[in-house]
């Protein structure tokens, strides 16, 4: 059982191993994402999957043949990470969470829905998609102890991409990065888009002058051309006022900043992974 585990957890493996695990994906989209990532990541590349889950996206970083550290702070996600990838050498699992500061927060978890689960209280508001749609968050909370970016890199290294999935406290995570990485994507939201401005505009401080994004989770970026700190929010806003998006409760997807300044200070190769 060793033997097949090693087998089938070797980064090769990943692309077949990918349409079982995946059911609800055809092996068209699932190749069609590794492509799209493909712009981001290269082999051997290390990136960071904050808001993990289960390891849906730490699958197709997988298969780039990429080296993963995956950030989750809910105690049902860590197990089964670590069911899934405890024996990969390519991953590692950190079951905490990130902020501006390191320290101790409370965390929402909603059992209905552990992807929506979060730090954000604001999330959780009647004006907010998921309360709309009668989603609950759970009388008892949890606490839990939460690092910064900074720390995560000087710990494994700068990585080539990081994503950033955290249910609307994207703007506290990266409040915790001092120094650009090359590609980032964090996700939006159209009713909290004053919190996404705030992102933008920190990237923006740190040197990053290219923006695109996508739509939900289409593979595949919405502007032909990278755009400026103002222009995407510009564009967002626009359409997030202009078109019908009840389909999907209100416009959402991913902003993706593209780093290609001069290395800065604190900059440093990809460490290798250490357990």
């Amino acid at each position: 059982m060793n033997q097949i585990k090693k087998l089938f957890f070797t980064n090769c493996y990943y692309p077949i191993l990918l349409a079982f695990i995946m059911g609800c994906c055809t092996a068209t989209l699932i190749a069609d994402e590794i492509a799209f990532l493909q712009q981001f990541i290269n082999s051997g590349d290390l990136v960071f999957d904050i808001g993990a889950n289960i390891g849906k996206k730490t699958d197709l970083y997988l298969a780039c043949n990429a080296r993963v550290v995956c950030v989750d702070p809910q105690p049902s996600c860590f197990q089964i990470l670590r069911e899934r990838f405890g024996q990969n050498q390519s991953v590692i699992i950190e079951p905490l969470g990130l902020a501006q500061q390191p320290g101790t927060l409370t965390f929402f978890i909603c059992s209905q829905a552990n992807t929506i689960s979060t730090f954000s209280r604001e999330w959780q508001q009647p004006n907010c998609r998921f309360h709309n749609q009668g989603y609950k968050w759970d009388d008892t909370t949890l606490e839990v102890p939460v690092t910064t970016l900074d720390q995560l890199i000087l710990r494994h290294g700068l990585p080539a991409f990081c994503k950033i999935d955290v249910e609307n406290f994207e703007y506290e995570v990266l409040q915790g990065l001092s120094s650009p990485i090359k590609y980032l994507s964090f996700e939006f939201a159209a009713e909290v888009l004053h919190n996404t401005k705030k992102c933008v505009n920190h990237l923006a401080s740190l040197g990053y002058t290219k923006f695109n994004f996508a739509i939900a989770e289409q593979p595949e970026l919405a502007l032909k051309q990278w755009v400026d700190a103002q222009e995407i929010m510009v564009i967002i806003k626009n359409m997030a006022r202009k078109d019908d998006w009840k389909h999907m409760w209100a416009l959402w997807g991913d902003i993706y900043a593209h780093y290609d300044g001069p290395p800065t200070p604190s900059t440093q190769p990809p460490a290798i992974l250490h357990r």
